[in-house]
């Protein structure tokens, strides 16, 4: 469904952010890509989107999509494919919503940019996966403004908005950082639901090794904008080839002499 083959991605005149990243992925797959802060985690999800930053470009490799290179698409072709087949979870979903519009209007709008239904529809359907997404009197999140509700709701009303089409391909840049431990649970529940019946592959950009092994069927290691480690969960988890791999694993913490990623 998606290859990444030998891409390189640089920022201006800096030396390149990634380096020589592959990855193959088929339908309904999950791959999490883990790693420190600034190792170019989010840049990897971001140039597959075609939305990379502060002018940063695709320097070397390409990346096909059902064998068609996303380089080559127009303006036009992205916008038929966001937020349909491929959608994207931010760390802060927050941020992307319009602070003066209410939930509502701006997930009507959302829905009937993408698709042919009315608003009275596209008001259901918006009602129905926010239910989904376990946010309480949905109707009322639905006619509140981003600042009257929590953080937590607003990254669950970002993760229902992305998950609205039933996606190919979901990216999920920390969609559970800002998040307490009981909802980070229902949202990887959830996602992990969403590939059971969609059959919707799923990449996972987390620097948490634990939510990182327990949902992905295989596993990308990244340390200066390079791949250290990768392959399925098991071989990454039980026979890491890399030192820095070992030292991530090294760090999860025990309880009771029991890893929280065995």
């Amino acid at each position: 469904m998606l290859e990444i083959k030998d891409l390189a991605v640089q920022y201006g005149k800096q030396s390149p952010t990634i380096e020589h990243f592959n990855l193959s992925m088929k339908k309904g797959e999950i791959i999490s890509v883990v790693g420190e802060s600034g190792s170019g985690k989010t840049t990897v999800i971001r140039a597959v989107l075609g939305a990379l930053a502060g002018g940063g470009r695709v320097t070397q490799g390409d990346i096909t999509f059902h064998g068609e290179s996303l380089l080559k698409y127009s303006r036009e072709e992205w916008r038929k494919l966001r937020g349909t087949k491929m959608s994207m979870i931010f760390q802060d979903c927050g941020g992307t919503l319009n602070p003066i519009r209410k939930i509502g209007s701006q997930y009507v709008e959302y829905i009937c940019t993408h698709s042919s239904q009315s608003k009275k529809e596209a008001w259901k359907l918006g009602t129905s996966m926010l239910e989904k997404m376990r946010l309480p009197e949905a109707e009322n999140v639905m006619n509140s403004y981003p600042h009257q509700l929590s953080g937590g709701m607003r990254q669950r009303v970002g993760i229902a908005m992305a998950m609205t089409f039933n996606p190919e391909l979901l990216l999920a840049d920390e969609p559970t950082s800002a998040l307490d431990v009981t909802t980070q649970a229902q949202i990887v529940r959830q996602m992990m639901e969403l590939r059971d019946k969609s059959q919707t592959g799923i990449i996972i950009v987390t620097h948490n090794l634990g939510v990182a092994a327990y949902m992905a069927d295989k596993l990308i290691v990244m340390q200066y904008g390079k791949v250290v480690d990768a392959g399925t969960r098991d071989e990454v988890m039980n026979h890491p080839t890399n030192d820095y791999t070992k030292r991530l694993l090294a760090a999860v913490p025990e309880m009771e002499g029991e890893r929280f990623v065995s």
